[in-house]
């Protein structure tokens, strides 16, 4: 079978929307009385009279919040997350809570020893409850084991002059029935991402870290262990996916190459090369038609002269391998997630960047046609 070409007459996204954002750090999608949802934390904005830089800005903002209406997200509100990177919406029971993570408060000056909140849903509104001591905090994940419920934060950054008075290192939490305890502390010390999953009855946590390895954890009944290395640095996020019964994992490298591994009776071995450095986040579409992965590109260069305009990735899967059948246009993406509505698939991307550096750029949903 031929692979499909790069560049078809009929594109397999076509702009839906437009939302106005500034810094948007991560796309949250999840379902709320019966509504689809979206949450997109913000970094920072622009600062008049300043000059232009990925780490400067006023982290003085707001998450914000959107439903699903008509065929368009409609603003719904907003929630106070400094500095936000992201959010996580999880059940427990009945009670609905919203995790969020800020990496930093302050206009310059900036602290990275900050509150992360978590919001829990009374009648109808989010309020605070329970603020977590961070330092640089990036990403939450949820997941169970049984009837154990876990949260865990990928948090840290490492450079000359910050100080951590919070935990620095990246920790998972437990639910102990009335609030999240302290579970484990890892040894990832500027952690970005988790992607939890089964595998022959054994659970797994992924967990990519920029200088520290970015490693798979397995649960062994009392803690999680570390079962297999994959980079010693660079790591941003995976994606698990299952195809003609073998498991696939792609693995996202901001500084090196990404690779798809693939589930070999004891561990993951390599499978196929996804590109070379600025990979950031990944989701993926299953539709009648086939299986799909977007991947987005965050930045080439270096956070003092960063190359922000770049193309990011449609991949279908084919003949065993992910084939790259179409690139589009991000600036400093940071996130991606797919939803179904009405009948028809989108992807939503997070543009965190302009070309010129700024912060104000348009987020971007897209109607997917694979």
């Amino acid at each position: 079978m031929n692979s499909p070409p790069l560049h078809k007459s009929k594109p397999l996204l076509i702009e839906q929307q437009r939302l106005a954002t500034s810094g948007a750090r991560a796309v949250h999608l999840f379902t709320l009385d019966g509504n689809l949802r979206l949450a997109i934390p913000q970094l920072a904005v622009d600062k008049p009279d300043s000059p232009a830089a990925m780490n400067g800005g006023d982290s003085n903002t707001s998450l914000m919040l959107y439903r699903w209406a008509e065929d368009k997200f409609v603003a719904d509100g907003e929630l106070p997350v400094p500095g936000g990177e992201d959010a996580c919406f999880f059940r427990i029971g009945s009670t609905e809570f919203l995790a969020t993570a800020s990496i930093r408060t302050g206009a310059g000056p900036y602290e990275l020893n900050c509150e992360s909140t978590i919001f829990r849903r009374e009648r109808g509104q989010w309020t605070r409850f329970q603020s977590i001591p961070t330092f640089a905090a990036k990403k939450w994940h949820f997941f169970s084991i049984d009837d154990r419920r876990f949260l865990a934060l990928a948090q840290g950054v490492v450079h000359d002059g910050m100080v951590a008075r919070h935990p620095s290192r990246s920790r998972i939490y437990e639910w102990d029935g009335e609030r999240f305890a302290d579970f484990q502390d890892l040894e990832g010390t500027w952690g970005y991402n988790w992607r939890s999953f089964v595998q022959d009855g054994r659970h797994f946590l992924a967990y990519a870290d920029h200088i520290s390895p970015s490693v798979l954890l397995r649960w062994n009944g009392t803690n999680f262990a570390p079962f297999q290395e994959f980079a010693p640095r660079g790591g941003r996020a995976f994606a698990l996916f299952r195809a003609a019964g073998k498991t696939y994992l792609a693995f996202a490298n901001l500084q090196g190459e990404s690779l798809l591994y693939r589930w070999e009776q004891e561990s993951f071995v390599p499978h196929q090369t996804l590109s070379g450095p600025g990979a950031r986040e990944f989701t993926l579409i299953e539709t009648r038609e086939g299986l799909y992965l977007v991947q987005v590109n965050f930045i080439h260069g270096t956070p003092a002269a960063p190359k922000t305009d770049l193309v990011s990735y449609v991949f279908r899967w084919q003949d065993e391998k992910l084939v790259k059948v179409e690139e589009f246009a991000t600036f400093g993406a940071t996130d991606a997630a797919s939803f179904s509505a009405q009948g028809h698939r989108y992807v939503v991307i997070s543009n965190s960047l302009s070309r010129d550096i700024r912060f104000g750029e348009n987020s971007v949903v897209y109607r997917f046609t694979g």
